[in-house]
């Protein structure tokens, strides 16, 4: 190849690697002293909505300039990321063609050089222009890399600004929703059953039932219960996972008030402290309520009882080999005890943003534990646990080896595990039943998959999603439904995988929609309560609280319940109207979601554990 080729692509080459390199630099130095909600911006919404109280149209313009401020800062984060690879990549083609060009510089006979030529090879400015052009790109990737830490702080800026920004300029107003339907509880309880007997049938017939231990170490704090309290009638009702039994957002509990004060006691069996802080929601099974908590010192699975609310036993993660011995950098919403815990009334399982997984029985022996791997992911590990069979389900979506794993209840070892393609996401697993048959329902981006719990074989998946996934999917008949915000809400034929219908008008960050055979509900972390029909995909009903919505919500009797953050509770009727049964705010920030069984919800807020029961 002629030599001046390689010399021309040298030079272009090298000017633009300099024009890039100093607009990285640049851009570092500009990154530094700005966020994407400037808080002058802030202040001049907030006072803008101070004198336009009443104007709904103002509101919605509003939350139309924050989306737009958010989704501009994750465009130019992924603009960064480009521009350090493309100067990469032309520096390495730079090398390249510098390298072919002087290839046989030493051994050319004595000839009439062009000035060019005879600059770049014999002067000492050559040796200046490149060491300056290798510097100054040198330079820019360096400050190109040291941006990215500083995006990842200024995405707990931008949550935390976002959060405080909408609770200031919308406020907080008293809603009026809608929802209904005693026919769907009633449903619900016959479903519930018939799929609890599915489910123990298919995993009898695909998966171990080996009954050894390996270690029945004693867990502490055990508190002995009063005898009275042994001859109480267990509730059959179980909640043995996140939104329930089958993950899913229903429950059959029957016998539950519409409201309740924890200042005043109405309606409140008992209230207990909360040793340590987690964002995971309380599971209820017979007289036991689990869940976990951690802090830098230790990560623990606590027992509570339901009658008294006393604690039962707690169980520390400790002396698990691969555990870490400094904990991951987690964002403060999600912690590092942000999953779920599940149970099956006999073994109850925790993990923990370490990887640290464990489990024991109903009394606290340590059955096993084990480290899965610290998991790479710039929020924290936050995906709640599945059990199926006699498997324990994990979804292990992270940056570097995403994957999806069953590991025996017995032993801890694994039984199965699929690689996933998947960026790293926070939302849970859901069961599914469609023809009578499981399916293992999981969100990703860009797809979602589903699997058979028994063996993990993929029985479908549709690309369909995009952005930081954290809400889980829910089902209804047969339909899968599945959003998240920045991309779609999709609902999927289980049966085949096909895509039924989209929408977009609005879309969950964090709260997990629940479905009826009719109805789709949607809560927003912006404070829409939305209700989609469920066959057309077309929205019927809308409110915005002005609150934000963490927690998932739940269909429980004919009723829709569901927390805000500031931990008032909404109760609804589910006939797709929205209309509000019942608002009350309890007093405490709430995010987790509540878990129902007969007569009595266990909440769990940021300080405290309490149940309510009718008095």
């Amino acid at each position: 190849m002629n030599k001046n080729i390689f010399r021309n692509i040298a030079i272009v080459t090298a000017v633009f690697a300099l024009a890039l390199s100093v607009m990285l630099i640049t851009n570092y130095f500009q990154v530094r002293g700005t966020t994407p909600l400037q808080t002058t911006v802030m202040e001049t919404l907030k006072e803008l909505n101070d004198s336009n109280s009443e104007n709904v149209e103002l509101q919605e313009q509003i939350r139309q300039l924050d989306l737009l401020a958010r989704k501009a800062y994750f465009v130019q984060e992924s603009h960064l990321k480009s521009g350090i690879y493309i100067l990469l990549g032309m520096l390495g083609v730079l090398v390249v063609c510098l390298r072919y060009y002087y290839a046989n510089a030493m051994n050319i006979p004595d000839k009439e050089i062009d000035e060019v030529d005879d600059w770049l090879i014999k002067s000492k400015a050559r040796k200046y222009v490149t060491w300056g052009v290798c510097g100054l790109a040198a330079v820019a990737l360096v400050l190109g890399f040291l941006s990215s830490p500083y995006y990842t702080s200024l995405k707990d800026k931008l949550k935390t600004n976002d959060e405080s920004l909408m609770a200031d300029v919308v406020g907080e107003e008293d809603v009026a929703f809608e929802s209904d339907a005693d026919e769907y509880a009633a449903v619900l309880g016959v479903t519930e059953v018939s799929n609890n007997e599915q489910q123990a049938t298919d995993n009898t017939q695909n998966v171990e039932n080996s009954q050894s231990t390996e270690d029945n170490s004693q867990s502490t704090a055990v508190v002995e219960q009063p005898s009275a309290v042994e001859e109480v009638e267990l509730p059959k009702v179980t909640h043995n996972g996140f939104r329930g039994n089958n993950y899913n957002g229903q429950s059959s509990a029957r016998g539950i008030p519409a409201k309740w004060n924890p200042g005043d006691g109405t309606n409140i069996a008992w209230r207990s402290a909360v040793p340590k802080h987690g964002f995971n929601s309380p599971v209820i099974n017979g007289r036991n309520i689990f869940f976990s908590g951690a802090d830098e010192a230790s990560r623990e699975l606590y027992c509570y009882d339901l009658f008294t609310g006393e604690l039962r036993w707690t169980l520390a993660a400790t002396g698990i080999p691969g555990s870490p011995s400094t904990m991951p950098r987690v964002n403060d919403d999600t912690g590092l005890a942000a999953s779920t815990v599940a149970t099956n009334g006999k073994q109850v399982c925790a993990i923990f943003a370490t990887g640290d997984v464990i489990c024991a029985d109903m009394d606290g022996n340590k059955l096993w534990a084990k480290n899965v791997g610290v998991p790479d992911n710039h929020y924290g590990f936050a995906s709640s646990l599945l059990i199926y069979g006699n498997l324990l389900i994990i979804q292990y979506d992270n940056d570097t080896a995403p994957k999806l794993m069953a590991l025996s209840l017995t032993n801890g070892n694994q039984v199965w595990s699929k690689n996933r393609s998947e960026k790293a996401t926070w939302s849970s697993p859901s069961l599914a039943y469609v023809d009578n048959k499981a399916q293992l329902i999981v969100m990703g981006n860009p797809a979602v998959t589903a699997y058979n719990p028994a063996n993990g074989e993929q029985i479908w998946k549709v690309d369909c999603m995009s952005g930081e996934v954290g809400a889980s999917a829910c089902s209804a008949n047969g339909i899968i439904f599945a959003a998240s915000e920045y991309a779609k809400v999709v609902a999927i034929n289980g049966a085949d995988g096909s895509q039924l219908w989209e929408a977009n008008d609005y879309l969950p960050e964090v709260s997990s929609p629940v479905a009826t055979k009719d109805y789709l509900y949607v809560a927003t972390s912006y404070g829409v309560l939305a209700a989609y029909n469920a066959q057309t995909g077309e929205l019927v009903a809308e409110y915005d609280s002005g609150a934000q919505f963490y927690s998932s919500p739940m269909i429980v009797e004919g009723k829709i319940y569901l927390f805000d953050t500031d931990g008032k509770m909404y109760v609804f009727s589910n006939d797709g109207k929205l209309t509000l049964i019942s608002q009350f705010a309890t007093g405490e920030k709430t995010f987790a979601t509540p878990a129902f069984t007969d007569g009595r919800v266990v909440v769990r807020t940021n300080n405290s554990l309490y149940c309510v029961q009718a008095n």
